[in-house]
């Protein structure tokens, strides 16, 4: 990868700030100028796959083997002689990240001569990129879902609800609607109640036989990537008025409002966001998803996400960087280092 992007105290003139965010699609890695007060991209890269989890959680070797050859090509596209702060936004940070907060320090402070460093879960980087650094909440809902609220206060702190992975929570995400629409094309398969015809067909088209479904789906590393694949197809199934697949997407929506109230911080006004992939499949989620809402949160404004989990990763960086970040400080979700250069 060629010698490492500058180290010392002449490279963290250069005013240049680095964002990641690693979820189950992937990496993406940005730079932008630290003196930019909206952090806007000026090069990003991209991985292939989502980072690995062993059994020690995040593989941080992975992590890093993407992550250090694209941010020196970025930091030589963009003249950044090295980042006055770097920020990580991770999918599964919060329980998976302790490799990551023992290894990524020194490592970027070796490589980049960096000294300041944030570890955040991608619901915060979400929440940063959708609503900056005011107060509320924010729905992060693609592969996975979580939602993430503050009042900014350091009393308050962070109010998380979900986003416990696919095998334990991540209520009405991707993988979640993906899987249920899985579960009721087998179910028709056999004969069960509760299947769809509809749903075995568009499963057959995509997967094969579905009784090669265990074996073709079990073993893959990116198993919730591939269920939340098939979540397109379960609204368009509910496009075509299949009552199974509508009723999935109800109860996604449902499942996603009850973690957005769960979240969001008390008081009336208080600003409500959606971001992430899952509401790209339009209004057959989006309809459900206002009327439970509403219901849940009366008094809540909902609004447009500002900007993507890697804009947020930006914005923490430059944040950072000029001493003005207002976030809420955490172990688990938002952590803030200063390493010491290798």
């Amino acid at each position: 990868m060629g010698e490492p992007a500058g180290r010392g105290p002449d490279a963290l003139g250069a005013g240049h700030v680095l964002g990641v965010d690693s979820g189950g699609s992937g990496l993406r890695i940005a730079v932008a100028r630290a003196d930019d007060a909206e952090a806007r991209p000026l090069a990003v890269r991209t991985s292939d796959g989502p980072v690995r989890t062993g059994p020690t959680g995040i593989d941080a070797e992975h992590l890093l083997s993407q992550l250090l050859p694209a941010a020196a090509e970025l930091a030589r596209e963009t003249g950044a002689e090295g980042f006055v702060a770097v920020c990580v936004g991770a999918a599964g940070m919060a329980t998976l990240g302790e490799e990551l907060r023992a290894r990524l320090p020194a490592a970027l402070a070796t490589a980049f001569g960096l000294r300041q460093l944030a570890l955040a879960a991608d619901a915060v980087t979400a929440y940063a990129g959708a609503l900056g650094q005011r107060p509320g909440a924010v729905i992060a809902a693609g592969t996975g879902m979580i939602a993430l609220g503050t009042d900014l206060t350091p009393a308050g702190g962070w109010r998380r609800a979900d986003g416990w992975g696919h095998l334990l929570g991540d209520c009405g995400g991707g993988a979640w609607i993906g899987r249920a629409g899985l579960e009721a094309a087998l179910r028709a398969y056999d004969g069960r109640p509760g299947g769809s015809a509809a749903l075995l067909a568009r499963a057959e088209a995509v997967f094969g036989p579905v009784t090669g479904l265990p074996g073709a789906l079990y073993p893959r590393p990116d198993r919730p990537a591939v269920l939340a694949s098939f979540a397109p197809e379960v609204a368009r199934c509910a496009t075509e008025d299949d009552t199974v697949a509508l009723g999935v997407l109800r109860a996604a929506a449902g499942h996603i409002a009850d973690a957005a109230a769960a979240a969001c911080p008390p008081g009336a006004g208080t600003t409500v966001a959606c971001t992430g992939g899952l509401f790209g499949m339009g209004e057959p989620l989006l309809a459900p998803l206002r009327t439970a809402l509403a219901e849940r949160l009366p008094d809540a404004r909902t609004t447009a996400a500002a900007g993507s989990p890697l804009d947020g990763s930006l914005a923490i960086a430059a944040a950072l960087a000029g001493d003005r970040l207002a976030l809420p400080t955490d172990r688990k979700l938002l952590q803030i280092t200063r390493p010491a250069p290798g």
